[in-house]
């Protein structure tokens, strides 16, 4: 039997790129293919291994879909693995971004377990530059993995990485609430 939920997730602050976990979450963009915030950062740090993973997948489907998730070799990063998933653009929570974000969170701990990785380490997915209010994200991660948690095996642990005192706070709040 797995530990409960609760002692399964942890909240640090710091650099997602220096994780010492089985894989890390990329905010991606649709193109896989790196950007700026969370998803600059993952490219540089993994090299040029990520990238060319990257770009086969986008040679095979397109890219990803806002939602969907893909994974890839981590590879100059601690974390073996490097999963991508495109978070909603935040439009005032009319447009379905709250389903479009849990599915981000489902579809990477899916991934997660198909490869029956161990732990795995979530930025904040579309806080950044698309915009979505941090406490509403950090309440839909929260529950999601939450939610996996308590039906699955995989992964064991999660980590939230905040890169910051306001999003550590707001994720330690959602777990406490």
């Amino acid at each position: 039997m797995a530990p409960p939920p609760s002692i399964r997730i942890h909240v640090t602050q710091g650099d997602i790129t220096r994780q010492q976990v089985s894989a890390i979450v990329n905010a991606a963009n649709s193109s896989l293919l790196g950007g700026g915030g969370v998803d600059g950062a993952i490219h540089r740090a993994g090299g040029p291994q990520v990238l060319e993973e990257c770009r086969a997948i986008r040679a095979r489907q397109g890219g990803c879909k806002t939602g969907e998730a893909v994974i890839t070799t981590g590879g100059r990063l601690p974390a073996a693995h490097v999963i991508h998933t495109v978070g909603p653009v935040w439009n005032g929570g009319h447009k379905g971004e709250p389903a479009l974000l849990a599915n981000c969170y489902r579809n990477s701990l899916r991934i997660a377990e198909e490869h029956q990785l161990e732990s795995v380490a979530f930025p904040g997915i579309s806080t950044g530059i698309y915009g979505y209010p941090k406490k509403e994200a950090a309440a839909v991660a929260v529950h999601e993995v939450q939610q996996w948690l308590a039906a699955h095996a995989f992964p064991q642990q999660v980590v939230f990485v905040a890169f910051d005192d306001e999003n550590r706070r707001l994720y330690e709040e959602a777990l406490d609430g």
